[in-house]
């Protein structure tokens, strides 16, 4: 796999470049429990499904974000979806030493969904793990932001404990799950609290004594 799209690999899962072979078992994996995805557009059947991995590799084509497949190490089941999105490079005047960086200078990780046996595991901390650490650490982005539905308080609770920090409410943002404008919670985390974050997540991930 290239560099540009590599395989994040951890103990627990794998993320792989999203391709149209992870289709059938990213339909199976979202039918699991609809009750989950009240706030996320998450596509539902084969029809949605390959028009959700379609745009994604378009958007891949044209630069702007890198969607994975969320993998379980123990089975190797697709168990989920995200991506680096909204992939920014910030306009450095020439002989700045930010115009001769390689990677890009912030980005937003969203499309993030999980099945409903994944919930609550070590499969979303690792995977938020795995993708922050290529931003911060290969590209070397000053910025890893996340929006949600205003109204979706469970993924609010999980970005708060993952140590993001609330910046404040977006309204009329983009377009919600029901087809409403929607107001999203915005978070983020710059390079001088990665260190710190990534002991946090490391630790989450230590088996309990």
């Amino acid at each position: 796999m290239s560099a540009q799209h590599p395989v994040l690999a951890g103990k627990h899962v794998r993320l792989e470049p999203l391709e149209r072979r992870h289709i059938p078992g990213l339909v199976a994996a979202a039918g699991q429990d609809l009750a989950l995805y009240q706030w996320s557009a998450v596509p539902q059947g084969l029809p949605a499904m390959a028009q959700y991995v379609d745009t994604a590799l378009a958007w891949h084509e044209a630069g702007s974000a890198l969607a994975f497949a969320t993998v379980r190490v123990g089975d190797g089941a697709v168990i989920g979806s995200s991506r680096f999105f909204d992939i920014e490079r910030w306009p450095w005047p020439a002989g700045h030493s930010g115009a001769s960086r390689g990677g890009p200078d912030g980005c937003e990780i969203g499309y993030t969904w999980l099945t409903a046996t994944a919930i609550r595991t070590a499969a979303n901390t690792e995977a938020k793990l795995l993708m922050l650490t290529h931003a911060f650490e290969v590209w070397g982005v000053h910025r890893v932001c996340f929006h949600t539905d205003a109204r979706n308080q469970r993924s609010r609770a999980a970005l708060t404990r993952l140590g993001a920090r609330f910046e404040g409410i977006l309204r009329a943002h983009r377009l919600a799950a029901d087809l409403k404008p929607r107001d999203s919670a915005r978070f983020s985390i710059i390079v001088a609290e990665w260190p710190q974050l990534r002991r946090g997540l490391n630790e989450k991930l230590k088996p309990a004594a």
